[in-house]
Parts: C-alpha cells; structure tokens; sequence
C-alpha cells in the first residue's frame, strides 16, 4: 500500500504534530522534526513523508495529496485532534478508498473512544508504531499486529501490546528520510543554529516526572539505546549529505542520562570535528558535561521547571535545587550554553512559589528560558492528579491559533493570573540589564543574528499584546457581578 505520513496543517505555525513533546503554537515561530513519522517511511520505499507546517502546505493541497495514497497514517496530538479528523475526512472524501490510521497520544489513551467517535478513523496504533505501519502496507492483517485497536463485525478490537522495540540499530535513519522528503532549511528553533537536523540516540525515559507526555503515552520509560557506532555513523552521513548543517540536535527524552554511555558517544563523535547539543538533566556530573564539550557540544537544553523544592518533589522531577545551581555552575565554567525550561501551574502552585521560581531562574542567568503553562494531558499521572482533584477547569487547551492556555487552575490562582505570572516571568528575565546585552552584542556583530531577532522580537511582542487582552478581558468578566435567579 502506498502510504502518506502526515504531519497535516492545523493552526497556523502550530509545533504539536509528529515531534513535539508540548503540543502548541510556540511564542516565536519553531518547527521540529517529525520524527517518530520518518521511522517507519524508511521502511516503505514508495511512501512519503508530509509535514505541512513548515513546508507552508495550505490544508486544500495537503487534501488534494489523498488520491496518490491507499493509507494514511496521521500523527495526531490533543489540541490539534478536532483539525486532524476534520482533514483526514476531506482527504477520505477525495479518495473513499484511503485506510486512514491514526498514532499519537490521544489515541493511545483513547482508542476505543477515537474509533467510537469519528468513523473516518479505520485503526489506531498505540504507543510505538514503527513496525505495525510497516507491516499492514506490506499486507500483514490488523488482527496480528500487536498494539492496534480496530473495529470488526460492530466491536471494537484491543490486540495485545508487543513491548518496545528493543534493537534501535536496526530502525532506518530518520536523516535519509529528512534527505528523501523534506527541506531542512525549512525547520528552526530559535536557539539551535540553522540550519539544523534532530535525531535520536535513545529511546524512552528512566525519569518519572508526572506532567511528562511521552514517556507516560508513547515511548515508555524503559530506556533503550542505540550503539554509539550508530549514533556516530549517522552523524557523519548528515554532515556529508546536508550542505551548510551548523548543528545536529539530539532529541532524547534524556541524552545524558548514565554516565558511562554518554562518555562513550562523545568520544565516538569527537571524531567528527561538528556542532551538537541535546537535552540535559541537572544530574550530570563535570566529568560528564566536560566530555560532552570536547566531543563538540553547544547547548543543553534543561528542564528547571520549578524554583520549589516541594513543587519538584510533587511532579517526582528527582532533582534538587542544589542540583540545579551546581550542574548550571559547571555548565557555564564549561562554556556551554543553557536553554532553560520553566513551568508555571505545575501541582503546589501558588503566587509565592512562581516568585521564587523567577527569583531562582534570573539566579542561574542561563542564555535563554521558555516559560510554559502547564497542560495536564490525558494519559499522564498529572492529568489524573488534576481531575481528580477537581483543577481542570476547561477544555481547551489553546486559543484559537493553538497558544497555551490554562485548563489546570488553583486556588487564588485563576486563568488571567496564570497567564499574567507567564508575562512576568519572560520581562522580569529578559529586561534586566545582563540579559538585555546579551541579546544586543548579538544584533551589532552578526547580521544574520540582527534580521533572526527583529522578527522574533516582532512575534513574540504580538503575542504578549494579545495575552494582555486575554488578561484583561479574563478580569473584566470576573468583576461583572452574577445576575440573580
């Protein structure tokens, strides 16, 4: 069967399809690789990847794509997954003869619900897909391929799960299908060089933070890794195959997680004399974090989430604060630059918590932050927390060009206020001094960096407008008295 996967068009610059681990239109316009999508497509060599975002693909050619295919495989998230039934039906409609699977989250925590619901949706694949997909376009039947959930004779049908994937030197690399189907000039992250590939050295992730996405819905917490011979062999590929790459990211749950196995990889990468970065717990040691420069590391980007030891206790983050300002420490003695991740909402929440958590973030003074609201999404320990508790409040995820907004609120904390603290945050550590030059020396000396900056700055100032007015309208509402019965 010829097969479509797709990452399909949605809200407008939206970053919740085939990679993102928190679904949503970002501040300033990002695109990730769809990668969990490009496994698969290296196994079928008549398939074709789609990933509309960055590729400007309007929602009538993603469509009219429909009548090349006789399956589609759509990887779905839940703030998108109204949109992407919506378009798998018009693409049904141009081509009624189209299988149409979908994989992602929502369905792998839903299943029986998805296909109930919305019967242009054949099958679901749960967690991992790889090898399903591969072997039903091959001609496999549902019925024997592990972790599908598919309709027969009026019931709904659960096969077994399979188990992870266990030997990743054997999947296809997920360069050659970036090389085959997609522009990588088209993908940017505002702090990874561009252009830029991602890739993944391991699977699943041994962490148990409750408000994670992935390892709680997709890729287990089982850690399973690829050989550094792997790793090191695809690398070499990409810097010879992709004209102009300035860095290769590696896109881990956790690439750092055992000692010994990162010390492996960078000196298999060492060789290769290129720019990397990857994700980071503050738990690696100096020894670790100095091998990983040696080797060729840039950035790490770096889950803080809370300035509160309690907060951190409650999410299971296992880290300390301690931790934190030691690892950041060593970092900076390192030379390597911090993208720093922060929560606002996470369970513990007050206003003298998101206060310490600004105080201790401006404290570590690392290059760039993000701040998120925090999502519970169904499927996750703190998706379970929140409703039983009674803390999910709405639905909606997103406004309606898929920017977050808070669907788990507090006591004294409603939604303008959580939005408000978010605002807070990026001015209070963006418009101090230190951190302002920093950004400035960029603009003087690199006219790349001064036309990359004007446009997110441009971005980022448009959307802080519009949050201003969610804020004030959230107030205005709040103030108007209820009418008597």
């Amino acid at each position: 069967m010829r097969t479509l996967f797709l990452n399909p068009p949605s809200f407008e610059g939206f970053d919740g399809g085939a990679s993102s681990r928190w679904p949503a239109s970002r501040e300033i316009e990002s695109y990730w690789y769809p990668v969990w999508l490009c496994y698969p497509a290296g196994m079928l060599p008549d398939s074709k990847v789609v990933d509309a975002p960055p590729h400007g693909l309007s929602i009538e050619s993603t469509v009219a794509m429909a009548k090349d295919f006789e399956l589609l495989v759509l990887y779905t998230s839940t703030p998108g997954f109204h949109v992407d039934v919506k378009i798998a039906q018009m693409m049904r409609d141009v081509n009624p003869k189209m299988q149409v699977c979908f994989v992602g989250p929502p369905v792998t925590v839903e299943p029986e619900k998805t296909l109930r619901e919305n019967s242009v949706i054949d099958f679901v694949v749960r967690r991992e897909f790889d090898y399903q997909i591969a072997n039903y376009a091959k001609g496999k039947p549902l019925a024997e391929l592990p972790g599908v959930s598919f309709r027969h004779n009026g019931e709904f049908v659960h096969n077994a799960e399979g188990g992870y994937i266990e030997t990743l030197d054997e999947l296809p690399w997920v360069s050659k299908i970036y090389k085959r189907d997609l522009d990588f000039r088209r993908y940017n992250v505002p702090f990874l060089k561009h252009p830029f590939i991602s890739m993944y050295t391991s699977r699943g992730c041994p962490a148990m933070c409750t408000f994670c996405l992935w390892p709680q819905t997709h890729s287990g917490h089982r850690w399973r890794l690829r050989s550094a011979e792997d790793v090191a062999a695809e690398c070499k590929w990409a810097l010879e195959n992709f004209p102009g790459l300035q860095e290769i990211f590696f896109d881990d749950d956790t690439f750092n997680y055992r000692k010994e196995r990162t010390i492996q990889v960078c000196k298999h990468l060492e060789k290769l004399n290129m720019t990397w970065s990857c994700t980071s717990r503050v738990t690696t040691d100096f020894d670790t974090l100095k091998a990983m420069k040696d080797s060729g590391c840039r950035l790490l980007i770096v889950g803080y989430e809370s300035g509160d030891q309690q907060i951190l206790k409650n999410i299971k983050k296992g880290a300390t604060i301690d931790m934190a300002r030691r690892f950041t420490a060593n970092c900076q003695k390192l030379g390597l630059t911090i993208h720093g991740d922060f929560i606002i909402g996470l369970p513990g929440e007050n206003r003298e918590t998101i206060r310490r958590t600004i105080d201790f973030a401006k404290d570590l003074d690392v290059e760039t932050i993000q701040v998120s609201i925090a999502h519970a999404y169904p499927g996750t320990e703190f998706y379970d927390f929140a409703n039983k508790n009674g803390l999910i409040s709405i639905e909606g995820m997103t406004d309606e060009k898929g920017h977050q907004l808070p669907n788990v609120v507090y006591e004294g904390l409603d939604r303008a206020e959580l939005v408000d603290w978010v605002e807070r945050f990026y001015g209070e550590y963006y418009f101090r001094p230190k951190a302002a030059w920093r950004i400035v020396r960029k603009a003087i000396f690199n006219n790349s960096e001064r036309k990359r900056l004007y446009k997110e700055a441009s971005e980022y100032l448009a959307l802080r407008s519009k949050r201003k007015k969610f804020v004030a309208e959230q107030k205005a509402a709040a103030a108007v008295p209820a009418r008597g019965v």
